[in-house]
């Protein structure tokens, strides 16, 4: 029954684009809202009402493109173009120029190689589908991959074919998400829980904010194939309450898929059942741990415990809970769909698939792009990303955010996957990559990455609490020339104190910054000691506090 509903809204749908001409679709991520996208999409609409247009074509709101430095942007299809930095005064000359030459001094090229470099699979649907109807999702193939397995496959054969596919967690830790869905789906209980963690606080991250915002129904039914996976009857999106139009397009989202019976009771016909809901978190760092998201949840303070026992054996509420990021979630549905094998093909031997990054910094084009495990960061930050604005040397590039390492220009032509990061004192993390030119000091860096992490502990172990403090300290210290080098010595023995002793991953990671700006740039940390003086000139000697 599901299914022919399925293939009704998708006919539906088809035969209402068909109507227009045109579909024009502009930008309603909250990088372009901010910049008042909603109004160039009300003068769009108001200018092809004046000239009797309006059955012609369709305006509708879309989601990130990826290229944020030129928003806001419209795109227009069948033509193929793309509109950048458009201002509502635009809108006369772009409806003017359909089925005519385009607007010149707004087109941007979309064979650039920000565009052709990428291979979008988590970010196929930004830009080219309404993120607030669930029939245009349904018209390009959504949820066909829930009905597929469903209806087609066990629950055993999900795990194995996302096993087989080689998809390693998206939120960090690069954990294989086969073993984590197989380890839940053996666990015993009563009930069990599918969570998906959209608590993105890295700085200079915006990947699952963007997917949320544009996708939502694609999260959906990824959490959907996983509860039917590992046996969970109920489930939660956490997501942080700074991001309000995720949590808007996912709470009617969630209320859209109920309508249509594929969530609640018996989704598609079947014995299965699954309830889904949207749970706010208040902006704490530390509520990315699962541990202490889950704590959260249950209405508690956001602090994380010790494991084991893990989440898959006794997470929520004690029972037996799966928990993965937005951006993994959303490559569910198309292994489902494409096969194991199809996913394997992509990226390296031990790290699959594509990986989704947030470009910001010092860099032409910041936005988020998706390119395959194994491109290089040379590839990244000059092909794609445009190179270093106004003529300046690239110095270092930061992923992974707080948890991550600073990257020097020695490694730009070393590949990107999950060992290779972490053979150099970094991590992939959720996806956060920061670019930073000469003009950026690399203590300064590191002091700035050790006060978030400071300031963002739960304080519940003493090791990250206090460690953390002290080491911002010295960092203060040395970035006002007043440090001495038993006061280095000390540092070094506080990041090998705090990461091996503290509770969780945020003390564990926080002295990654400080670590890899140590190995790579000792130099400016020397001149900072010894010759007080900050070669980038960022830090101000001698300035009190």
């Amino acid at each position: 029954m599901i299914a022919e509903e399925l293939n009704r809204i998708a006919a539906l749908e088809q035969e209402e684009r068909s109507k227009y001409r045109h579909r024009m679709f502009v930008c309603m991520g909250t990088a372009c809202m901010a910049s008042h996208s909603d109004g160039i999409k009300a003068a769009l609409e108001e200018e092809l009402a004046k000239m009797g247009m309006e059955h012609d074509c369709a305006v509708c709101p879309g989601g990130c493109k990826g290229l944020c430095a030129a928003g806001p942007m419209v795109s227009i299809d069948p033509d193929n173009r793309l509109y950048q930095s458009v201002t509502a005064g635009d809108a006369a000359e772009i409806v003017a120029s359909l089925d005519r030459e385009p607007v010149e001094r707004l087109a941007y090229p979309v064979e650039s190689p920000f565009f052709t470099r990428q291979t979008r699979i988590v970010l196929s649907y930004g830009g080219k589908l309404n993120p607030d109807e669930i029939d245009d999702y349904i018209a390009e193939g959504g949820y066909e991959a829930a009905l597929k397995a469903l209806t087609e496959m066990t629950p055993a054969e999900v795990v194995e074919q996302i096993t087989r596919s080689g998809l390693r967690g998206r939120g960090g830790a690069g954990y294989p998400t086969g073993l984590k869905w197989s380890t839940v789906a053996k666990a015993q209980g009563a009930h069990k829980y599918v969570i998906c963690n959209g608590d993105e606080g890295d700085p200079g991250a915006f990947m699952d904010r963007s997917v949320m915002e544009a996708s939502p129904h694609r999260v959906i039914e990824g959490m959907i194939i996983a509860a039917f996976a590992v046996g969970a009857d109920r489930g939660y999106l956490y997501v942080r309450a700074e991001y309000p139009l995720a949590v808007k397009r996912l709470k009617q989202a969630i209320r859209q898929a109920q309508k249509q019976g594929l969530l609640g009771s018996n989704i598609c016909g079947t014995p299965f059942s699954f309830d889904l809901d949207v749970r706010l978190g208040a902006g704490a760092f530390v509520c990315g741990e699962e541990t202490a998201l889950m704590a959260s949840i249950e209405g508690k303070r956001g602090q994380p415990r010790p494991r084991p026992p893990y989440p898959a054996e006794a997470g929520l509420w004690g029972y037996p809970t799966l928990i993965n990021n937005v951006e993994t979630f959303a490559n569910i549905a198309p292994i489902v769909n494409n096969g194991a094998d199809w996913f394997a093909g992509i990226g390296t031997e031990k790290s699959k698939g594509t990986k989704v990054f947030a470009l910001s910094g010092a860099i032409e084009h910041t936005g988020l792009i998706e390119v395959p495990m194994g491109i290089t960061l040379r590839e990244i930050v000059f092909e794609i990303g445009g190179g270093i604005p106004n003529g300046r040397k690239f110095k270092a590039v930061q992923t992974g955010g707080p948890s991550g390492g600073c990257i020097p220009e020695q490694y730009l032509d070393m590949p990107v996957d999950y060992e290779s990061l972490n053979s150099i004192g970094s991590i992939m993390g959720s996806g956060g990559m920061i670019i930073m030119d000469e003009t950026s000091c690399m203590v300064d860096v590191a002091k700035y990455f050790m006060d978030f992490c400071m300031n963002e502990s739960c304080g519940k172990c003493i090791p990250c609490r206090v460690g953390t403090a002290q080491m911002s300290h010295i960092l203060d210290k040395i970035t006002r020339g007043e440090a001495d080098l038993d006061d280095l010595a000390t540092l070094e023995r506080l990041c090998e104190m705090v990461k091996a002793t503290s509770l969780c991953g945020l003390g564990q990671s926080a002295p990654n910054p400080v670590q890899s700006t140590l190995r790579y740039f000792r130099d400016e940390y020397l001149a900072h000691i010894v010759h007080h003086e900050c070669p980038a000139g960022v830090c101000k000697m001698g300035v009190p506090t």
